[in-house]
């Protein structure tokens, strides 16, 4: 299973349920690595997808407490066991972790690789991911230049499960 996000310097990923910032690569990037692929994310990172609709060309699992959500043609599970069992369904490979928050934390054991923008900036923020540069479960594999957007410097990182 992967895991996918865009953090700041602090590792934050959004504020009171708005993602900190949209850079044009990052997305770009995302696109090519979901595309084809399944996306499991929280209602609310769901709903905060451009266009008011699931993401095209993927299978989207959206996991909800919920029990009379529906959402496009998104497959919805109500808990951790719903969603695992869902899951069962694609190769590990071809999953991955989208947001937010708590999802990130329930899948995180999960994950063998994430795929991290990490801009050099600090927001505000109340929602963070776990700094894969502090752990010692888990090792960069890929690092990239610097990026700009703007006045903002960003890189693209892998990381592996050890």
């Amino acid at each position: 299973m992967n895991l996918i996000a865009c953090v700041d310097s602090n590792w934050a990923i959004s504020n009171k349920g708005e993602i900190l910032v949209s850079i044009p690569a990052d997305k770009k990037l995302f696109k090519e690595l979901t595309d084809g692929k399944v996306v499991v994310g929280d209602r609310r990172t769901m709903e905060s997808i451009p266009g008011g609709t699931t993401l095209g060309g993927r299978t989207n699992i959206i996991l909800t407490s919920d029990q009379n959500y529906s959402y496009g043609n998104a497959k919805i599970v109500h808990d951790m066991d719903e969603a695992m069992e869902e899951l069962k369904n694609y190769a590990d490979e071809d999953i991955f972790v989208v947001g937010g928050e708590k999802v990130y934390k329930e899948f995180f054991p999960y994950c063998e690789r994430a795929y991290i923008t990490k801009v050099d900036y600090e927001y505000q923020a109340d929602a963070y991911l776990e700094n894969f540069e502090e752990s010692d479960e888990w090792i960069m594999t890929h690092d990239s230049d610097e990026w700009t957007y703007y006045d903002l410097e960003y890189y693209f990182y892998q990381y592996k499960r050890r």
